[in-house]
């Protein structure tokens, strides 16, 4: 079986926001995958939210029944004509979320559990804006994609491979309860290795490597997304593979401030769809890295190729 991605979205802050929310942020773009997409709430069996961070440091309850609240996904389904019971979790690995969520949605569609699975990812900073803080790297941002089963053979997600390294190592988000005072529910600390890049860029350039060796993908037809770990990730992607520059992209979150996080692969996946695949390329492979340091890749054959 294949999985192909039905809707995806990519939603920022309203001006009109006081503060950003990623309850809010996850919502919006939830509700902008079904309306693209022309579907109900209730036709989503399974909601998998990524996001790490979120406003005012909120951990429980999760932030994934929250937004299935938000969106109004199965919340009474004994009273519904077809009644079917919806399910939400979190799930957290930081950068590389979507794509372990990926990976749960494949099996959850093969066993047929469901017949559709949303993810959700969004980051907020908890004190407000990101915009408010030049110490905090994060954009205000959320991204959803909508998952069902391909329709068409040879199309849609391969299986995800996962690839951990020497840890710990990398960034790392914390409550510094000896510093915050009164605010830490507005607060946050990130913390970033000063060889977290080299690291990271390691480790991705050896998972893509496994990656295409196992899986017999040719890294010529490819065009690589990957996270951004620095501004200049991507071209030191490509240089330690040995590909050409403009086949591997790390896109950035158009008109926010700081990086896309756990949104970042939702990112890259739209920026392909909205433009022409380069000469010769047919098929994309979403790289992630992040803290842990764990990496992951996965190959997706758009349905029209």
């Amino acid at each position: 079986m294949s999985m192909v991605v039905k809707a995806a979205r990519t939603v920022r802050p309203l001006p009109s926001d006081d503060a950003a929310s990623a309850v809010e942020l996850a919502s919006r773009a939830a509700r902008d995958c079904l309306a693209e997409a022309g579907l109900s709430p209730d036709s989503v069996g399974v909601l998998i939210n990524v996001g790490v961070y979120r406003e005012s440091n909120t951990f429980e309850p999760a932030i994934a029944a929250l937004v299935q609240k938000e969106v109004g996904i199965n919340l009474d389904y004994l009273a519904s004509p077809m009644p079917v019971a919806g399910f939400s979790f979190d799930l957290m690995n930081g950068a590389c979320g979507v794509l372990n969520a990926v990976q749960v949605a494949h099996a959850l569609l093969e066993t047929g559990s469901t017949e559709r699975v949303l993810i959700t990812a969004a980051d907020a900073h908890p004190g407000g804006r990101a915009a408010d803080d030049d110490a905090y790297p994060y954009a205000d941002l959320g991204g959803a994609l909508l998952l069902e089963r391909a329709a068409e053979p040879g199309c849609g997600f391969g299986p995800v491979h996962l690839r951990s390294g020497d840890g710990p190592v990398g960034t790392r988000g914390y409550l510094n309860t000896a510093a915050m005072g009164t605010g830490g529910r507005g607060m946050i600390t990130v913390e970033r290795d000063t060889d977290r890049v080299e690291t990271l860029l390691g480790l991705a350039a050896d998972a893509v490597d496994e990656y295409a060796a196992t899986e017999r993908l040719d890294l010529d037809r490819t065009l690589l997304l990957c996270t951004r770990a620095a501004p200049d990730f991507a071209d030191r992607l490509a240089s330690r593979l040995g590909l050409d520059p403009g086949s591997v992209l790390a896109p950035a979150a158009e008109g926010a401030d700081g990086e896309p996080h756990t949104a970042a692969p939702i990112v890259g996946y739209l920026r392909a769809r909205h433009s022409s695949l380069p000469e010769g390329k047919d098929q994309l492979l979403l790289v992630t890295a992040g803290a842990g340091p764990s990496a992951a890749c996965v190959s997706y054959r758009p349905q029209d190729r």
